[in-house]
């Protein structure tokens, strides 16, 4: 159970499919998470608690929905899903395995005894529910590709290389019993189609019920939120999720927008990408690596798939962080977000929603809509984005730098510049920026905008970096990316200076 004991009656009711059958909940607290619903009210013990914030992956799931190609399995982090967010899904455990094979091992799960890919066994279920959604996803994955898919699970005994193994090895052992088609029709009947409130007294505050609304139409979302203007607004919950179960808020009031299909779209045009607030960062990132390539890095070192799979990009910005490896990057690009109240929609630049650390530009009862990101193109563009960290996977930037460049003959005519860690918001250098406009693109003109940076930024000494550390690494990334731009060899700027 959660943190918090919840008695009482409730006014709608969380159906999914577990193990193809229809599994249907009621009177239970809308903070409860997955895991602890798995773990405690159906002993599927299988699902382990590690971190408890999105990290180890022990607690990894995969989640089944429709979408335009049939049906999508995605792995996620039971420990900071609520259970309510599942409504209308397919949920699969490390026990629906045996179902989809007949009562024996799971490819997945006999590869990985075949490969010797577990020894104390704890982190295993998540690594083998990781395995599954991309069993379930990818025929004849890369080598990058099960990289990635493993890079949100954490082992500390058995090693890679045998869970690297059992991925290659998976699909020797044929298919599963997975009918996708059928599975889409099941889904299809419980596909809400009607919105969803619960409604659950709360035990440790006397006569207060905790609410979770999920609304299905974009009015229905604006209108709840003028009546309760001090809701906690929930997408993917990868940042919710740990208000509850590490910080322990009470959350009375939560409206969740998963299940407002006209945010859930995205629209390309000839010069801009819209992207609606209930997008994935994995189905985001998709469409922007088709026209920014260069951004692969910050994508991929993302947190991690199942993260990727649950948050959303609007999520990421509304969230606020200093850091927040998307913004930089949407800010350098000259990205708008679409901001509604009520009947009210506005536009707003970016690199004008955060006033201070941790605020943004939003009004009472407004939300985040959509961002508009500009597809800046032709000759003499250039675009980069990096992130500095400790850890190449799971890790918080110390620095995250982006880069637009447009060159006239050589000149720089616009320059747009923007770090995240280097200040209390995700902020743009201007002192930098207007340093490099009207001059050649050159080493010399680029020293003379590292020392302009200066002017800036007055970064902080945290865990992550000290002040001075942090300068050096904008100043270097910029040189980075003229050298990049230009072909210049690293050793003749070393001489250079």
């Amino acid at each position: 159970m959660s943190a918090t004991e919840h008695t009482g009656a409730d006014n709608g009711t969380i159906r999914f499919l577990l193990d193809d059958n229809v599994h249907e909940v009621t009177d239970v607290a809308p903070t409860t998470t997955v895991l602890n619903y798995l773990r405690e009210y159906l002993q599927r013990t299988g699902t382990k608690e590690g971190c408890a914030e999105g990290d180890c992956g022990a607690c990894t799931v995969v989640v089944a929905e429709p979408d335009t190609q049939g049906v999508r399995f995605r792995s996620i982090n039971s420990c900071i899903q609520f259970l309510p967010t599942l409504n209308g899904k397919a949920l699969y455990t490390v026990e629906s395995l045996k179902k989809i094979s007949n009562g024996g091992l799971h490819p997945v799960q006999q590869a990985m005894v075949d490969c010797h890919g577990s020894q104390c066994g704890f982190c295993t279920p998540g690594f083998v529910m990781s395995l599954f959604a991309l069993y379930r996803n990818s025929a004849a994955p890369t080598r990058d590709e099960i990289d990635d898919a493993l890079s949100g699970n954490l082992c500390r005994c058995t090693g890679y290389q045998p869970i690297i193994r059992a991925a290659r090895r998976m699909y020797d052992y044929g298919q599963d019993l997975v009918d996708e088609a059928e599975l889409g029709r099941r889904l299809d009947k419980i596909r809400p189609g009607e919105s969803l409130e619960l409604s659950v007294e709360n035990s440790s505050r006397v006569e207060v019920r905790d609410r979770y609304f999920a609304p299905a139409g974009l009015s229905e979302l604006a209108d709840l939120l003028v009546r309760h203007p001090g809701a906690t607004i929930l997408a993917g919950g990868t940042d919710i999720g740990l208000w509850f179960t590490k910080e322990y808020r009470d959350l009375p009031v939560i409206i969740y927008i998963g299940q407002v299909g006209d945010l859930d779209y995205i629209d390309e045009t000839a010069d801009r990408l819209e992207i609606g607030a209930a997008v994935s960062l994995t189905d985001a990132f998709a469409v922007l690596d088709k026209y920014y390539p260069d951004l692969f890095e910050i994508m991929r070192r993302f947190a991690s798939p199942p993260i990727r799979n649950a948050g959303t990009l609007c999520g990421n910005i509304a969230n606020g962080s200093p850091i927040g490896d998307t913004m930089p990057a949407l800010i350098s690009l000259g990205a708008v977000l679409v901001l509604r109240r009520g009947s009210q929609v506005r536009e707003l630049p970016l690199d004008e929603f955060y006033p201070g650390y941790r605020e943004t530009a939003l009004q009472e009862s407004e939300f985040v809509q959509a961002v508009q990101v500009p597809l800046r193109r032709g000759a003499g563009v250039h675009f980069r984005s990096y992130k500095i960290a400790k850890r190449y996977d799971q890790d918080i930037s110390a620095v995250c730098g982006a880069y637009y460049l447009r060159l006239e003959s050589g000149v720089v005519a616009d320059a747009r510049i923007c770090y995240g860690g280097m200040a209390a918001v995700p902020q743009r250098a201007r002192q930098c920026e207007d340093s490099l406009r009207g001059r050649h693109w050159d080493q010399a003109t680029v020293e003379a905008a590292i020392k302009a940076m200066v002017e800036d930024y007055q970064p902080l000494t945290d865990m992550r970096a000290t002040s001075g550390y942090r300068r050096r690494v904008a100043g270097n990334l910029l040189k980075r990316f003229y050298l990049e731009t230009t072909g210049v060899e690293t050793s003749v700027w070393a001489q250079h200076g």
